[in-house]
This record gives C-alpha cells, structure tokens and sequence, in this order.
C-alpha cells in the first residue's frame, strides 16, 4: 500500500451557459493505492482531464434537465 496525493476537480456551483473556472473547484487529498497480491492489474495516472460536451448538459441544476440525473454538487 502506498499513500499518494491526489487532485480532484469537484463541481462548485452548477453551470447556466458554458462552464466557468469559478464553477469548478480543485480539491488535494491523500489516497491508498492497493492492488490484490499476485494481481496483473495496472495503475495508470491521469495526466489531462477532458470535459465533452455531454457532461455540460450534466452540470446544470436538476430542475431543468427531464430524465437526465445531473452531477451532485460538491462531487
């Protein structure tokens, strides 16, 4: 087991028109990073984050999206 910092870009306010720096947040943190012994699994780091144009649908309010769950602020 290792312990390692970790970055988590986290939705802050949810998105009305395109998304903003100031509608995101990016929280640091400390997680455990544990393989099963004798496992052939791989950890990868993640070196860009991408944002598509279907996960801005998903940051908008739960009020004006219909059928579609939305992101949960502070996640």
């Amino acid at each position: 087991m290792v312990q390692v910092r970790n970055k988590q870009v986290v939705l802050r306010n949810y998105v009305v028109g395109f998304p903003k720096e100031s509608d995101m947040n990016i929280v640091e943190g400390i997680i455990t990073l544990k393989l099963p012994e004798g496992s052939d699994d791989v950890l990868l780091k993640n070196l860009y984050l991408s944002c598509d144009p279907y996960m801005r649908v998903l940051m908008m309010t739960k009020d004006s999206l219909v059928g579609v769950a939305s992101y949960t602020l502070g996640s």
